[in-house]
């Protein structure tokens, strides 16, 4: 945790922070490396915006609600934080969500992926910036439901995210008609998954939903492979990180499908901005860690284009600017919800990749309005 850089001005600089896990079962995913590409998001920008150095700072929320809701109030109350950003965990998401509220400041929760966000606990000063639970729902659920797989059973991180995915996924597979023969929770941080495999072979499902994140999604991946539930069952991660595939090696994730809304090898502009941060981590970014740089330029750019720190002013700028940037091309809603494309991915096969971190092949690009919640779906007050 910290400042960085530190800079005594007249007035109030925009300060920019930064709440994610920074040691957890997250912290792969986005962590000191989510730090490291805002602070390069910041040194691009030229590091000053209104006349003032612009701050930085970040803390570990260590995927406790009550332990990230009480630092940025105290960024907030103490230290006059402009905009904050939410890595993975979306209980921390929520809580910082009524807070931002509460305190009229701009929150663009990342890895919070949970859809309560931009519906019944929609904000105005709210940006769902990289992905819910809904696109991954959509894009992994009607893909795998299409090839076949038409009885469901899902092993779920008992926290909101699993809560959320799990439940937007059957919304989905069962207006196509599939079913969900079962489903059993499993705490935060589990590292033994049998007795919830046991479960799941006791339910003879055809599609084996991991409706977990992180080190949750390595590990439950490791027992399925342990357990030879591969070739029984079609297996799937519902939320799968560039860095979860680097951890387990191809030769254990190969095959899975996944939804994802960015990937570093996607085209030039990617790739590019890739290796620069590349440069910087030695390791290639995941798509939290490009969202925060890109969260952050959007966010900056708004600042400087408006000429204030107002939240309301900002925030109407920003939903009036397009998005167009190596992370994406998108709009944000009026719900908070910035509509971009999603890709269903395929982790290749060993004799696929060709390089260092070749992991995954597009089998479909998922249009925004596609994979977001529509209109007529949304449980958000500012939308309907």
């Amino acid at each position: 945790m910290g400042l960085w850089p530190f800079h005594c001005a007249a007035g109030a600089p925009v300060t920019i922070g930064l709440i994610t896990d920074m040691s957890g079962v997250f912290a792969d995913a986005d962590g000191p490396g989510g730090a490291e590409a805002i602070k390069m998001a910041i040194e691009d920008f030229g590091g000053e915006v209104l006349g003032q150095k612009i701050r930085f700072v970040s803390a570990d929320h260590q995927n406790k609600a009550d332990i990230g809701a009480a630092k940025v109030r105290e960024w907030f109350d103490r230290d006059d934080v402009s905009m904050v950003i939410a890595g993975p965990n979306s209980s921390v998401g929520l809580a910082v969500n009524k807070l931002a509220r509460d305190r009229k400041r701009v929150f663009m929760p990342i890895g919070s992926t949970t859809s309560r966000l931009t519906n019944e606990d929609c904000s105005p000063f709210t940006v769902q910036y990289a992905y819910d639970t809904i696109a991954l729902s959509k894009g992994t659920g009607l893909a795998i439901t299409k090839r076949g797989g038409r009885n469901w059973y899902f092993v779920t991180a008992d926290f909101a995210f699993g809560t959320s995915i799990e439940k937007d996924t059957r919304q989905v597979v069962q207006a196509l008609g599939s079913n969900v023969v079962g489903s059993v929770k499993h705490p935060l941080g589990t590292v033994d998954y049998s007795s919830y495999l046991i479960q799941a072979q006791a339910a003879a499902p055809d599609v084996l939903g991991l409706a977990n994140a992180g080190a949750d999604t390595i590990n439950s991946i490791k027992a399925v492979g342990e357990f030879g539930l591969v070739g029984q069952m079609t297996v799937v991660a519902m939320n799968l990180y560039l860095s979860d595939v680097h951890a387990l090696g191809l030769d254990a994730a190969k095959g899975m499908y996944m939804t994802d809304g960015w990937y570093w090898d996607l085209n030039d502009r990617t790739r590019a901005w890739a290796k620069r941060y590349f440069a910087r981590t030695a390791r290639m970014p995941t798509l939290p860690q490009a969202a925060d740089y890109s969260a952050t330029w959007h966010y900056l750019s708004a600042v400087k284009a408006t000429g204030t720190r107002d939240s309301e002013t900002v925030m109407a700028k920003m939903r009036e600017t397009p998005i167009d940037d190596f992370f994406a091309r998108g709009y944000i809603r009026p719900d908070g919800r910035m509509v971009h494309d999603m890709y269903l991915m395929q982790v290749k096969t060993p004799a696929e990749s060709k390089y260092a971190w070749d992991y995954y092949k597009v089998v479909e690009t998922i249009p925004g309005e596609a994979a977001a919640a529509t209109k007529a779906e949304s449980r958000c007050e500012f939308w309907r």
